[in-house]
């Protein structure tokens, strides 16, 4: 389901800030060599987190779900000081590729790429640490996952971000006819961020859905 025509997301974006050359080599590489570029964060959304960063300026931020590192420069552009992020990504053979597009952008200090299973690493890596914003967007049937493992992780008015929280109009079709893991799993994502009280949550029909919610 597209949530907008076309004509007004090209409109939305060529009235947004332009990106970085570097952002649109990513960009173009990705879809070149790739074989679900759609998973790319793309102009407006990286705009987006850039923007949200600069707004609430987090000293540290976890990514989980990092591809071709798109969102993670997106949101790195926005940061000041020490500020620092970790990024998890599962899929090995995009490492190169990744620490390569951090290279162009000169943000491989400010970013420390994790690679592997994200819940065995925020297990048995990061459960020390405290963040200021989390962005997920990853694989989908384990969004209730990654929630109940990052939520006390979270500083008071910490920010989660997560993508794809409508997942093509799905969220609104499920039912017992239809069961796939992945909408099954983001209605329930959503149903559980939204009924925990100790975040404050609105959903935003940005692309295929955006749910910001801060950590009171």
């Amino acid at each position: 389901m597209n949530f907008i025509d076309q004509n007004l997301l090209d409109y939305c974006e060529s009235y947004s800030s332009d990106e970085p050359e570097y952002l649109k080599e990513i960009h173009r590489q990705t879809y070149l060599t790739q074989i679900n570029p759609r998973m790319l964060s793309g102009h407006l959304q990286g705009r987006f987190l850039k923007l949200i960063i600069q707004l609430c300026q987090p000293k540290r931020i976890l990514e989980i779900g990092t591809y071709t590192g798109y969102s993670a420069l997106c949101m790195a552009e926005g940061l000041s000081g020490d500020s620092f992020i970790d990024t998890i990504e599962v899929n090995e053979e995009l490492e190169p590729i990744i620490l390569k597009n951090f290279e162009k952008a000169n943000a491989k200090p400010t970013i420390h790429l994790h690679i592997g299973n994200a819940s065995e690493i925020i297990l048995n890596n990061l459960k020390s640490e405290r963040y200021d914003l989390v962005f997920i967007d990853a694989d989908k049937q384990n969004y209730p996952v990654y929630f109940d493992l990052i939520k006390n992780l979270l500083n008071p008015g910490a920010l989660l971000i997560a993508d794809n929280v409508l997942w093509s109009g799905k969220v609104i079709e499920q039912n017992e006819l239809n069961t796939d893991q992945e909408t099954m799993a983001i209605h329930l994502f959503n149903k559980t961020i939204a009924a925990d009280n100790s975040f404050e949550t609105v959903m935003l029909p940005i692309r295929d859905g955006i749910t910001i919610a801060r950590k009171k």
